[in-house]
């Protein structure tokens, strides 16, 4: 287990994406409002708790209640018009985790990752198992379609009047809008975490799994190197190993997380011709804020600074008490 001692280097920090994608300009004004209230959610969560992990469940949770993002309300839809999602959190300092695909009906899926991480001998749960350890741990399941939007149908539509081929078990044209959200977290004393949690891609197989809950892939934290959640197209994203390739070259190479998220994200664009976003913390507390997709709805807090994006270029700046 690595942590650091207290230093004046290392600014309390939580850094929140909304999902990278063709994101439309008419969507802009709430996925800014719902982006900034999840980080100073987590910012707040830090302050109060102390506690990364927390800080990080709390932001995400923020973003599955919104209907505006990809997960919890508002997840993206099976083939078959169904919400399965998937999650992880972990926690740098012991590098425990947890995991869950294919969860339905819930509206906190990482709420649910992070009880299998603290309760259960186990760090990953998926399907009808996982479900049912929801259940004996008391989760509210709620009546099935709750959690699907119009939004939500529209784009099943959409994506079928333009690419389906009538069945979802053969290789469309093009994947359905990709979308995660996720977090990072660092305290003073250099403590990190991360989780992300997505409904997946617009007209997936029922039973479809992404990066999004794979350790390395989509998600990953570690106090030596730093943390990590990532937005794409994850049948990219995991084969690539992405957290994992980022955090190898912050802790092994010198790169700081700006650099690291540019070269391996751009690396494996080139690679498979996916784009992708990506938000880390360095073990020294620097930021890596990168996406090669149209936009991405990303925020961060410290101390009284709240910045703010979703378009390329972009770094809005409010002042919070």
């Amino acid at each position: 287990m690595v942590q650091h001692s207290k230093s004046q280097n290392i600014i309390p920090t939580v850094l929140v994406h909304g999902g990278a994608g063709n994101i439309g300009y008419d969507t802009l004004p709430v996925k800014k409002y719902g982006i900034k209230l999840a980080a100073r959610t987590g910012y707040e969560t830090l302050m109060s708790t102390g506690n990364v992990v927390d800080a990080v469940q709390k932001a995400v949770e923020y973003l599955e209640f919104d209907p505006n993002f990809n997960a919890g309300c508002g997840a993206a839809l099976t083939w078959e018009g169904k919400v399965e999602m998937d999650a992880a959190i972990m926690n740098g300092y012991d590098l425990n985790s947890g995991c869950v695909s294919v969860a339905k009906d819930i509206l906190h899926p990482i709420a649910l990752a992070r009880s299998i991480m603290d309760k259960t001998r186990h760090s990953y749960l998926a399907g009808d198992g996982a479900m049912a350890y929801a259940k004996s741990d008391g989760f509210e399941i709620l009546p099935e379609g709750a959690l699907v939007t119009e939004k939500a149908k529209k784009a099943l539509e959409g994506f079928k009047n333009n690419f389906g081929n009538g069945s979802g078990f053969e290789k469309p044209k093009t994947f359905g809008s990709p979308g995660t959200v996720g977090a990072v977290a660092i305290d003073a004393y250099g403590n990190v975490a991360a989780a992300t949690t997505t409904g997946g891609i617009t007209s997936k197989m029922p039973g479809r799994i992404g990066d999004s809950p794979v350790l390395g892939g989509g998600t990953y934290a570690d106090n030596a190197s730093g943390c990590v959640s990532t937005t794409g197209t994850g049948e990219s994203i995991m084969r690539y190993n992405v957290a994992s390739r980022i955090l190898q070259l912050t802790e092994n190479f010198g790169y700081t997380a700006q650099e690291a998220t540019i070269k391996i994200l751009d690396q494996m664009t080139e690679r498979f011709k996916h784009e992708a976003g990506v938000i880390c913390i360095d073990s020294k507390g620097n930021l890596g804020i990168y996406f090669n997709s149209r936009r991405m709805p990303w925020a961060y807090q410290r101390d009284g600074e709240l910045h703010f994006g979703v378009d390329k270029g972009e770094d809005e700046v409010e002042i919070v008490g």
